[in-house]
């Protein structure tokens, strides 16, 4: 039987290495705050507490996570071990289990997370679980000495670790599963007898140890464990998430033709036989049927993507756009709110805002919704089988019925009904002969000048 669950999430640092007004947790990975991935993890497990230590630029965390997280203040910032301490009055009663993480960690997987959990409770009785890891580059983490047996003899800080410490691969991710009534209790009889003159979390160790109580380690990937810390790291992050999530794509069914370049947001979601050709990004809320292929070029965010359907090169679909089944959305198309029933197709320089484009209607190039004002936004309601001249302005709000063909060059304002054809410019006139007069008169006055 599962315990309770309670995390606490340190956010308090100030981030000076990002060198931003931006609380450096807020930064997104892949289209999502950094702290947002590690909350969604720990929501998984299914946490009923969640407390956020804050500090600096506390005021911006507090407003996009309020009414789902609780918070607790660190001022000053006095190191880890204080940090966590701040979260007692918010988890006062709790009895359970407690996950320390830390908000600039944020990839840590659930199943990680329980596998810490469960060692806590698998028999040793230990006084802690952390994760350790071995990164590629040791240089900026504390080390983790154990044993064989799993068993942590001590966690040395990096400022503080001698030569002999320093060579060890194992390092500390700072990151800890405690039960809750040992907690508190912990944290209390940490020091600041260290260079820095902080409360080193890493230090309820030796506190469990000398109550004869061990730390057991779980060894984690080290992708999980490294925390970026400047626009530098934080690309570097980016590009890991990025060849992890083209990996998924690809073993789940989908076909990128040039990986390297695809770029996925946090919650894109890709059908079977997908075929995604190079240089195209995905912002966040982008689902995409079985079978679509986005061509080259293409920028999509907040659109839903029927199966078979076609888009770009070079289209941009912004939120709101539904793509039906087999419609197509052509090189330099823009839409946004836009529906285009099935078979629908706007095959070229188009701009379709707040539309309803019924099945099997065509837009002809240049075509565009006039759908705003200057102060308000309106609608365009194209029917089935409409087909609509190049080069047309539908201005908004007006309605095509099904059936209707709207000629070339007409600025339509006021609804057409079905079947019926519209014709909306001016009309032509020719004069025979006046180009070759205005030419040599115009050559005569160059000449005369």
């Amino acid at each position: 039987m599962s315990r309770p669950l309670a995390a606490v999430i340190l956010a308090a640092g100030k981030g000076t290495r990002m060198k931003s007004d931006l609380h450096k947790v807020l930064h997104p990975i892949a289209g999502r705050p950094m702290i947002e991935h590690l909350l969604a993890s720990v929501q998984a497990l299914g946490a009923e507490r969640i407390v956020v230590v804050v500090g600096d630029r506390r005021e911006q965390l507090e407003k996009a996570l309020a009414g789902r997280v609780e918070f607790a203040v660190q001022e000053p910032q006095l190191g880890t071990g204080h940090a966590v301490l701040q979260a007692k009055q918010a988890l006062a009663g709790f009895d359970g289990d407690v996950l320390l993480l830390s908000g600039d960690v944020p990839f840590i997987r659930p199943a990680t997370m329980r596998a810490m959990l469960d060692a806590l409770h698998g028999g040793a009785d230990p006084a802690a679980v952390v994760l350790g890891f071995r990164p590629l580059d040791a240089a900026a983490y504390g080390r983790v000495v154990a044993g064989p047996d799993g068993r942590v003899a001590r966690i040395v800080e990096l400022r503080d670790a001698n030569d002999e410490e320093r060579a060890i691969g194992l390092c500390n991710s700072n990151l800890f599963a405690v039960r809750s009534g040992d907690l508190w209790t912990l944290l209390e009889g940490v020091g600041n007898d260290n260079s820095q003159k902080e409360y080193y979390l890493t230090d309820i160790v030796a506190i469990g140890a000398a109550a004869g109580r061990a730390t057991l380690l779980i060894e984690g990937d080290a992708a999980e464990a490294i925390g970026p810390n400047s626009r530098g790291d934080f690309a570097l992050a980016e590009a890991a998430w990025q060849s992890r999530r083209r990996a998924e794509a690809m073993a789940e069914g989908a076909s990128l033709i040039a990986p390297e370049t695809v770029w996925f947001s946090f919650d894109t979601r890709l059908g079977r036989d997908v075929t995604i050709e190079p240089n195209v990004f995905f912002g966040p809320g982008v689902s995409i049927a079985d079978g679509a292929r986005i061509r080259a070029f293409s920028h999509i965010e907040g659109a839903t993507i029927g199966a078979g359907a076609e888009i770009g090169p070079y289209a941009r679909l912004r939120p709101g756009t539904i793509i039906g089944e087999k419609a197509k959305v052509g090189n330099f198309v823009e839409t946004k709110k836009a529906r285009l029933g099935a078979g629908a197709k706007a095959s070229h320089l188009t701009y379709l805002g707040d539309a309803d484009i019924g099945a099997g209607a065509n837009i002809g190039a240049g075509t565009i919704t006039c759908n705003y004002d200057g102060f308000f936004k309106y609608g365009t309601v194209i029917g089935e089988g409409a087909f609509i001249g190049s080069n047309s302005a539908l201005v908004a709000p007006v309605s095509i019925g099904a059936g209707a063909i709207v000629g070339a060059g007409s600025v339509v304002t006021r609804d057409v009904e079905g079947d019926a054809l519209a014709v909306a410019r001016g009309a032509q006139e020719v004069k025979p002969g006046w180009a070759a007069r205005f030419r040599a008169a115009m050559s005569a006055k160059k000449k005369a000048g």
